[in-house]
């Protein structure tokens, strides 16, 4: 702290009356002192910063905060108002105002020790004394923590009042207060210590909250948060323990510890990577200055839904890097969960543009792909135009597919850093006709590229500038040369034999191939297999003009994908009384589902009895991928069920081939559970919800 703050820094008589007036002339000493290079810029940085939330704090606290290009060094300045300067705190104007100005590439050190300040602003004899030093020289010691708050008071004769007109105490209460910088003890410690105690005594442990706190910036509400819940779960004998996601990175708590959480509090204004981790439990989620100004109702609220056994919803597993970090994972996981990245990002630009392109042949008949560009002829009333228009803006979507898919399999290797060289190697594939197989080096070269980079150590001074020039420069050019000259040419040469393969399957071949497509595609519901199966149709059909046999082998795939829900919701119409009353409900719901192509229907089925569904659901798979493929059933569509049979090639006996799978399906679960003995009405619920939770929370996230 000693480099970013001194006495210069200080105004113990800040006469401004707004927090921009205050923030321009807490800056103006930065600038004097060469810290800042562009006054206007860097406030218009602050202004911008300020406009996402208000920085005021609740006990007479402003921390106005921004990144800036215009900061050449992480700097702090210190401020005072008699009168007090409004930053939107909800119980008044501030009288202590701290202006943290951070470079743009500000390295995890500095960021460290502003956060160190953060959480000292929680701490009330911190924030007495700097209200009672009469000297710029002692505040900025006090600051830095080169003196504590309780030399900083003895310093200050007893009874001054502080700018805030309040009688200095913390002479008198700092033999009984605790110096978190130093981990002296306080009496709050002790009574918790007490009644943790007490509770271990009589048997029962303290309850326990697992916490996450961020924000835009990263620096100080972050952190803020953290300790002001931390301080107010100590108080009321909770163990409180806090994930903070702030600039300076993260350390994800041990499942341990979430797994024996009672209760989770979000506190964040940013979303909580990896938050899948805490479903299942009680859970209150708030804004970061929540954390901050109310801690004690945030624990109680938590508390409260415990008791009334109000607990999340799984939520969708956020990308691999944010549910990476468990040391125990073996290579091929996490190989998995890389390569599921890719695919979960590369879905959505797939089903739009596959749809527009899809709408387009629909709309202006299948020559729209030889139509000349919307912008130079487009005539608002033929039906022939929008074709052409719909047509080339899903082209230009499917454009996205593979850069997409390489950039954020290297993002799930290496995070940000590895977006760059993912994208430049995707957009290379494309270039050289390496196609997905491409994609899919490019994504994993990226990635160990620049985790590579990352392992290297160098100089503190060009930390800064690694994340934004260096490493995407040195790892873009490797990527570039690997993927031209090195291995381009061979995966060009293996995704066209793939291609020409594909081409080239007929009659027996093709409908073997719809088999496994239909089996893959009832195996795991959604999870990897299924997203593989579908990747693999997708993959043909992401050209504007994709063959026959890609065609076919959407279409077989899409009807797989739609068998199992429709089967779990046809058999617990037929034969109600083999099922819950949990399931019968499910099983209303899956119509919609399955018609839909949403194969995630019959989870609650599969979930709740396995050995019988799955293998079922797979038969009748694979019954409807092979007799669509027989059938020569095309779809240029990569989504949308039974809202997309117009678009479909022979559709009629499509729809038989569906129709087959489900009747299979259906007949062969009403065999297996009509063997079983027949458990009471209404039991069995609780697990299957349970297990349905579970499935549900493992998954990836994927429409198919």
């Amino acid at each position: 702290m000693s480099e970013m703050i001194t006495a210069d820094l200080v105004d113990l008589d800040l006469s401004a009356e707004t927090k921009e007036a205050a923030a321009r002339a807490l800056a103006e000493h930065m600038v004097t002192l060469g810290r800042v290079t562009d006054l206007e810029g860097f406030l218009a940085d602050v202004a911008a910063r300020e406009a996402q939330m208000p920085t005021g704090l609740d006990g007479g606290i402003g921390i106005p905060h921004c990144r800036s290009e215009h900061v050449t060094e992480p700097t702090l300045g210190f401020g005072r108002s008699a009168a007090g300067i409004d930053f939107g705190a909800p119980d008044g104007p501030a009288d202590l105002i701290f202006l943290i100005a951070a470079p743009a590439g500000a390295d995890d050190a500095h960021l460290t020790i502003l956060s160190s300040l953060a959480r000292q602003l929680m701490n009330a004899e911190f924030t007495s004394a700097l209200r009672a030093v009469d000297d710029a020289a002692a505040a900025a010691a006090l600051i830095r923590g080169d003196e504590s708050p309780a030399a900083a008071a003895s310093t200050v004769p007893e009874g001054t009042e502080s700018a805030d007109g309040s009688k200095n105490s913390v002479a008198v209460s700092a033999a009984a207060s605790a110096d978190t910088a130093t981990g002296t003890t306080s009496d709050t410690t002790d009574t918790t210590s007490d009644t943790t105690a007490d509770a271990g005594a009589s048997g029962e442990r303290p309850f326990r909250i697992v916490a996450v706190t961020s924000c835009p910036t990263g620096i100080a509400h972050t952190y803020m948060a953290a300790e002001s819940l931390e301080n107010a779960g100590r108080e009321a004998g909770v163990e409180v323990v806090v994930e903070t996601q702030g600039s300076a990175g993260f350390t994800r708590l041990d499942p341990a510890v979430i797994a024996a959480a009672d209760g989770v509090i979000f506190a964040h204004d940013v979303p909580v990577r990896d938050k899948d981790r805490f479903a299942g439990k009680p859970t209150v989620d708030v804004g970061v200055k929540a954390g901050i100004n109310k801690p004690a109702e945030l624990i109680t609220e938590v508390r409260g839904k415990a008791a009334r056994g109000e607990v999340s919803a799984g939520s969708a597993p956020g990308t691999p890097v944010e549910r990476s970090g468990d040391s125990a994972e073996g290579y091929g996981t996490k190989l998995r969960k890389w390569l599921m990245s890719g695919v979960s990002y590369m879905v959505p630009f797939v089903a739009a543009g596959g749809l527009l392109i899809a709408l387009g042949f629909a709309i202006g008949g299948y020559t729209v792909n030889k139509a000349p560009s919307v912008m130079d002829h487009f005539v608002w009333t033929q039906a022939d135009s929008w074709g052409a228009l719909l047509f080339q803006i899903g082209v230009v979507s499917f454009g996205f597919l593979v850069p997409v898919l390489a950039g954020y399999i290297a993002y799930g290797m290496a995070d940000r850093p590895g977006l760059v060289p993912g994208f430049v190697g995707g957009a290379i594939s494309l270039t050289i006709n390496a196609g997905f197989l491409g994609g899919l080096a490019a994504g994993l070269i990226a990635g160990g590229v620049v985790i590579g980079i990352q392992k290297v150590k160098i100089p503190a001074a060009l930390r800064g500038v690694m994340p934004v020039v260096v490493i995407p420069l040195i790892s873009a050019a490797i990527v570039g040369f690997l993927m031209f000259v090195v291995i381009g040419k061979p995966i060009a040469s293996a995704q066209k034999g793939m291609t020409d393969w594909l081409n080239g399957l007929t009659g027996t071949n093709a409908v073997l191939l719809g088999a496994l497509l239909g089996l893959m595609m009832c195996f795991d519901l959604g999870g990897p297999v299924n997203k593989v199966a579908y990747t693999f149709a997708t993959a043909g059909i992401a050209v504007a003009s994709p063959s026959d046999s890609a065609m076919k082998i959407m279409a077989a795939v899409m009807a797989a994908g739609m068998v199992p829900p429709l089967a779990m919701a046809l058999a617990t119409t037929v034969r109600g009384r083999l099922f819950t009353q949990t399931e019968r409900e499910n099983g209303k719901a899956a119509w919609v589902l399955g018609a839909s192509f949403i194969s995630e229907g019959a989870i609650p089925f599969a979930a709740a009895d396995p050995l019988r569904v799955i293998p079922s659901a797979m038969v009748g798979g694979a019954v409807t991928g092979s007799l669509s493929m027989a059938f020569g059933a095309t779809l240029r569509a990569p989504h949308g069920g039974i809202f997309v049979v117009p678009l479909i090639g022979n559709p009629f006996l499509y729809l038989i081939a569906i129709a087959a799978g489900v009747c299979v399906t259906t007949a062969l679960v009403v065999v297996l559970k009509g063997m079983r003995k027949q458990a009471p009405e209404g039991t069995g619920a609780g697990v299957a919800d349970t297990a349905i939770a579970a499935k549900v929370d493992s998954k990836e996230p994927v429409a198919a």
